[in-house]
């Protein structure tokens, strides 16, 4: 399949804003790999390969381990991951799958003992970030370059 259209060049304002947001979610005080981790499921999720491939990418550069990319669809079963990137992958998730429902008290628990709430939030606003970038990506047809 190829791309439907350069979204960067048909609507350079559009893509502006979310240039800005994309920046912003570079710029907290949540580690870089964790927002890769969640950059990445995320993109499994939304069905981005494009998203995944580059994210996948950049946490090697910062040094994730390959059997750790490997295991992120497949968190909860892993002891590759610590209690702080679980609860981040589960907020992930339900964010992500609102149509599943709602986000259960469980999974607020979780996260609610692992980050502060500033720190919540700005985990809510990489999660939408990505899924924002996964829907102009996956309905454009962008794809990873091989």
């Amino acid at each position: 399949m190829e791309s439907r259209l350069d979204y960067y060049s048909a609507s350079p304002k559009a893509i502006k804003a979310m240039i800005t947001l994309e920046a912003m979610t570079n710029d907290l005080s949540i580690e870089q790999q964790l927002l890769h981790l969640i950059k990445i499921r995320t993109s499994q999720l939304n069905g981005c390969a494009f998203c995944t491939d580059m994210y996948s990418i950049d946490s090697r550069r910062l040094g994730e381990t390959d059997r750790r990319l490997y295991s992120v669809a497949v968190w909860r079963s892993s002891d590759f991951f610590s209690a702080r990137e679980k609860a981040a992958l589960a907020w992930t998730e339900a964010l992500t799958s609102l149509t599943q429902g709602d986000v259960s008290d469980e999974i607020y628990r979780q996260v609610k003992a692992q980050f502060s709430d500033a720190e919540i939030v700005d985990l809510t606003m990489v999660i939408n970030a990505i899924s924002s970038w996964n829907r102009l990506a996956v309905s454009f047809r962008q794809k990873p370059s091989i």
